[in-house]
């Protein structure tokens, strides 16, 4: 029997699945669940986790304290009289906000369409509950119409989420991530509780209710990542796997599952005795869900900690990391893994030498780059640890089931899930075997050149082609790089210069993060010059809208709409929309946590839309003085163009000269084996 053979007779799903079950019996509300940062019910389920890994015979299991903002909620009941005069009970789910109240206490709730500005014209709000409408996926995110009410008066906000998420059943609750401060209060309501409590609205729109609330934010309070290790041959050398603990409701797919999928590759391996070259460091990461109050980049909390203040020495020092998100979850016939640009080439590669696994995929697995915002991944790979995750956000889950009390093990795929526990497992042993880590820069300058309209660069007076150049022959390089680390490892030349040069490479990985990552207002990984490309090509539109013979002002605003977050310039007034982009550009970085430094320009066109909107609905067609202030900003995206060219110019430099100093290194490594 082959090692390999050994590990998947190894694994024992049923443990994994049954350690998935026990997470739930952990919950702030005794009704729905919930087991947010710092709360309780995190602490406990962290505990649990920490004598399970011990249990194991997982080595140095400990537990690294980290600071959040935590949430502790408990109960959320709405009561009210319908028109037979019956009463009615609502349980409301709830988002990251401060509400407290005495017992049950009597409100009026007002109902305000989508919540936007327009929505409360000739309604007093003051001191009552305003229900609204919204769809966080196509629409705005929570945060908006949320303030929105705070600003105008509102106790708090009760969220229906018509489509976007909780498609799944009428009855479905959604929870999200609020991006907001805490004293903007929110809730959540069923479509189908929803629809029964405006059938009972007066001839004002308002209903007497009843809230029976506890929802308590803690600014900076202790909770913990849960840590256990393999030893490996090296203890200077390490690989990361991680998956997180909170949870909104029970969390069995999100993020149960995933936990329990680690855990159960650590038992495979400790049953069968194995040694890794490499220390193996398993990681339940608490926080992920959110973890820090009025941010909007409030999500992936305890990894942020966890490699940027509790272990900054990682950079360096781990070669990757197995990041694990709804692994019990099957989105079709093809699955995904998705990582960053540098180790796709390793993964596609290493695919096709795995034995055959457990029927699963039949079409199967796919590698995609780069990865994306949505769990821990992101926060360790900007840390300078190669990461990847699981792909998870494909297939119907994500807008039928997740963040809803429908997650529950009704969706549990047995055969994904021994699936991905043999992939996973597979994966880690061939990383763990590589004299240098696997890092392929090739597709990250490949792409970087290909994000480049080079048009649009050239009339913004760029040196885009000066970049284009260089960009290509570093890309040569890479591809140099790589060749020769492929030809080592298959060698298996193990050497003191196989570290240097690998610090090397790890350095230039940290390098490509803090230069070429970029985001956009939407938390879209993107590189430096993109926003303001994008920028330009919408104003384009815009402006050339409102030239027309016939003006199409609507042409306009649809573009207008995509330029940064001026979307919701449309719907929300000035002091909601500036709150939410100032709080991105001007707070304080350590609130900003991964999303620091990531947006640089803003373009705000708020009085600008606002004035064409009006001239539009009063009929004018003549918007020559709007089509001068677009001239007059697109010109400065320009300016910034050239900037974001001057600044890959300069950051590809400095990474083509470490290229080509650990070129040297590992050209002698293979002259001297």
């Amino acid at each position: 029997m082959t090692t390999e053979q050994q590990y998947i007779a190894s694994l024992d799903i049923k443990a994994s699945y049954n350690l998935a079950k026990q997470m739930e019996a952990y919950r702030t509300n005794p009704v729905l669940g919930y087991r947010p940062a710092g709360s309780k019910a995190e602490f406990e389920t962290g505990e649990m986790l920490k004598s399970y890994m011990e249990d194991l015979g997982l080595s140095n299991v400990r537990k690294d304290e980290i600071k959040v903002d935590g949430w502790e909620f408990e109960k959320a009941v709405l009561a009210y009289a319908d028109a037979a005069g019956e009463r009615q009970e609502v349980q409301l789910g709830a988002y990251q906000t401060d509400f407290v109240t005495k017992g049950a206490e009597t409100f009026q709730v007002v109902y305000v369409g989508k919540g936007g500005e327009k929505d409360y014209a000739d309604k007093d709000v003051t001191g009552k509950i305003v229900l609204a409408e919204i769809n966080q996926r196509d629409e705005w995110w929570i945060n908006f119409p949320v303030y929105q009410a705070h600003e105008k008066g509102a106790k708090a906000l009760i969220a229906v989420q018509i489509g976007g998420y909780g498609q799944v059943d009428e009855k479905a609750l959604n929870a999200q991530d609020i991006a907001g401060p805490p004293e903007a209060a929110a809730f959540s309501m069923s479509f189908e509780d929803s629809e029964k409590l405006k059938a009972c609205l007066d001839e004002k729109g308002e209903i007497t209710v009843t809230l029976d609330v506890s929802s308590r934010v803690m600014r900076d309070v202790s909770t913990y990542n849960i840590l256990g290790e393999i030893p490996g041959r090296r203890s200077d050398r390490m690989i990361l796997l991680s998956a997180h603990y909170d949870s909104y409701f029970s969390g069995f797919q999100d993020d149960n599952t995933a936990v329990a999928m680690m855990l159960g590759i650590a038992r495979a391996f400790i049953k069968m005795g194995y040694q890794p070259e490499n220390t193996w460091v398993f990681c339940a990461m608490a926080a992920e869900e959110w973890g820090i109050a009025d941010s909007k980049y409030d999500w992936s909390t305890g990894a942020y900690a966890e490699v940027f203040n509790v272990h900054p020495e990682w950079a360096g020092k781990v070669i990757g990391d197995f990041n694990f998100e709804l692994p019990a979850l099957s989105n079709g016939n093809l699955d995904g893994i998705r990582c960053t640009y540098e180790y796709k080439d390793f993964f596609e590669d290493t695919l096709k030498t795995l034995p055959a696994l457990s029927p699963a995929y039949p079409e199967g697995v796919l590698v995609s780059a780069p990865i994306e915002t949505w769990s821990d991944d992101f926060s360790v790979a900007i840390s300078g640890i190669p990461s990847m995750v699981n792909e998870f956000s494909a297939g119907s889950f994500m807008t039928t089931h997740y963040h809803s009390q429908y997650d529950s093990d009704a969706y549990y795929n047995e055969a994904a899930y021994r699936f991905h526990h043999e992939l996973y497992g597979l994966l880690l042993m061939h990383l763990d075997s590589q004299s240098v880590a696997p890092l392929n820069f090739a597709e990250v300058f490949e792409q970087a050149s290909a994000s480049l309209d080079v048009l649009m660069c050239q009339k913004s007076g760029s040196r885009v082609t000066a970049l284009l150049n260089l960009l290509g022959q570093t890309e040569e390089v890479a591809e140099e790089v790589y060749d020769r680390i492929y030809d080592i490892n298959e060698a298996g030349v193990d050497s003191e210069q196989c570290r240097e040069a690998e610090n090397i490479l790890l350095k230039v990985f940290k390098m490509a993060q803090d230069k070429y990552v970029r985001l956009t207002w939407e938390d879209a990984v993107v590189f430096p010059q993109e926003a303001a490309q994008n920028n330009l090509r919408y104003l384009k539109k815009a402006i050339r809208a409102l030239k027309r013979k016939t003006p199409d002002a609507e042409a306009a605003f649809e573009a207008l709409y995509e330029i940064d977050n001026n979307a919701y310039a449309f719907q929300f007034s000035k002091r909601v929309y500036e709150r939410f982009t100032d709080y991105v550009l001007d707070q304080n970085s350590d609130r900003l946590q991964w999303g620091r430094g990531r947006i640089v320009h803003h373009e705000n066109l708020y009085d600008l839309v606002a004035q064409l909107m009006d001239k539009y609905h009063q009929g004018a067609t003549d918007f020559s003085d709007e089509i001068v202030e677009l001239e007059k900003v697109a010109k400065r995206q320009k300016a910034y163009l050239r900037d974001d060219i001057e600044y890959m110019l300069q950051s590809t430099e400095k990474m083509l000269l470490l290229l080509q100093a650990a070129n040297e290194r590992l050209k002698n490594i293979q002259e001297k084996n």
